[in-house]
């Protein structure tokens, strides 16, 4: 008999380091009860690097530097110049249990979204640790259908741009639709005119924060 039957169990520990922007809203009170709901974007593959600035240029955080009043605590972690989100999930994940522990944050409010690369962490971290997430919005993205499985609790509203040459239409098309196969509820909505940047319409949408406000775990 040339073979036997093994299994291997070992405890892996590992050191994780991420810069990130946090904004909290100009009402945010550290002695008052409130919990304020939580927005984690990721961005696309165009900001990676150290110049923790670049990650301002679109999307949630830009939103939030112009207003501080955003009524969010928003966290936008920076994926390392030669990385991308799916090898950072872990370092994600620790930039969100620091913030959560360190203020006011409503744990059963705590929404995803990002663009691009961002769209793609999208879908792969709310399928990973969809105990975390109430809600989830992937702008133009996409990822594998066989993780749409673990979706089925997770409302999704993904956007595109029907005239996208970086990422094509029928990624988000084919995650949304398989979502919605395996039971779970899941939309998208395409902008006819949009190329790659359906995300400036999408963030620019208060209903998509009206949405995201109507979910809890």
């Amino acid at each position: 008999m040339s073979q036997q039957a093994c299994k291997m169990e070992k405890e892996i520990k590992k050191n994780v380091s991420l810069n990130y922007l946090l904004h909290l809203p100009e009402e945010y009170d550290p002695s008052a009860d409130k919990k304020w709901p939580v927005i984690l974007f990721l961005h696309g593959s165009g900001e990676r690097g150290s110049d923790i600035e670049l990650v301002k240029i679109h999307g949630i955080p830009l939103i939030a530097d112009r207003d501080p009043s955003f009524p969010f605590i928003a966290i936008s972690p920076q994926c390392p110049e030669e990385s991308d989100w799916a090898r950072e999930k872990d370092a994600v994940i620790a930039v969100l249990d620091e913030v959560m522990a360190a203020y006011n944050a409503d744990a059963f409010r705590v929404y995803l979204t990002g663009l691009s690369m961002g769209g793609y962490g999208t879908w792969l971290l709310a399928a990973d640790f969809p105990e975390r997430f109430a809600a989830a919005a992937p702008i133009c993205g996409g990822g594998s259908w066989m993780d749409t499985f673990q979706l089925t609790d997770t409302p999704i509203w993904a956007f595109h741009g029907a005239k996208d040459d970086v990422v094509p239409l029928s990624e988000s098309e084919k995650m949304v639709k398989a979502v919605q196969d395996a039971g779970g509820s899941a939309k998208l909505t395409v902008y006819p005119e949009a190329n790659h940047d359906s995300w400036t319409e999408a963030y620019q949408n208060p209903e998509l924060y009206a949405w995201f406000l109507q979910h809890s775990l």
